[in-house]
């Protein structure tokens, strides 16, 4: 089964609306699925509010744990630790941060500022991540994201090497924008296998990470 926690729907820059793109994600064998449009401040409430009430209406008729989350993007870092404690109080029940991509101009600061606050959850594409910011992520428990999109995919080596050096938690995300960026069961360990992770640290990310994660925020039904 696939395990999923940073998608986006056409309540930000995502195609399909937040029902549809469950649904095909559990078509696809998803086991769990978390709706993180890209938000600020000004559309936070409207967006956690909408994607709380698809995913409970999707989990109460399909098989399929679908989770309301945010993807704080584009933050001050200064910013962060107050948006993600708010977006945690209005319902979101997964806090991704957008991480510093090498691929878009994601402020300095932004990774550092995530990993230290306790309403984080998950450090998306965290691009060229350093060694002390690692060990933050393992010390806060604070998942980093192994990213199946293009562009943030490019540093998904540095960023297993450097989890797998201090403890770090991985998940692999699809950050999906459409149905195509979806994973499929096959696709999600080729990714693993990409990184360069051995067969045990594979079933870790792809399974075993996010079952911890479930069970740590209470996610299951």
């Amino acid at each position: 089964m696939v395990y999923d926690f940073h998608t986006h729907t056409s309540l930000s820059d995502g195609v399909l609306s937040p029902i549809e793109l469950i649904r095909r994600a559990f078509v696809n064998n998803y086991h769990a699925i978390a709706l993180t449009d890209h938000s600020a401040t000004g559309e936070l409430s409207r967006i956690i509010q909408e994607t709380t009430e698809v995913c409970a209406l999707a989990r109460a008729y399909w098989n399929i744990l679908a989770i309301p989350g945010i993807e704080l993007t584009y933050i001050p870092p200064q910013a962060i630790a107050e948006t993600a404690k708010k977006a945690k109080q209005l319902g979101a029940r997964i806090v991704v941060v957008h991480g510093e991509t090498i691929t878009e101009p994601v402020e300095k600061g932004t990774n550092l500022a995530a990993l230290q606050s306790p309403h984080v959850d998950i450090l998306a594409h965290p691009g060229l991540l350093s060694l002390e910011e690692a060990k933050l992520a393992a010390t806060n428990n604070i998942f980093l994201e192994i990213s199946a999109r293009k562009g943030h995919c490019l540093a998904n080596g540095h960023i297993a090497s450097l989890a797998q050096q201090v403890g770090a938690s991985l998940l692999l995300n699809s950050d999906a924008h459409n149905e195509q960026d979806l994973l499929t069961p096959s696709l999600a360990n080729n990714i693993i296998r990409g990184t360069g992770l051995s067969d045990t640290a594979r079933h870790q990310v792809l399974t075993t990470n996010p079952q911890t994660l479930i069970k740590n925020l209470a996610l299951a039904p």
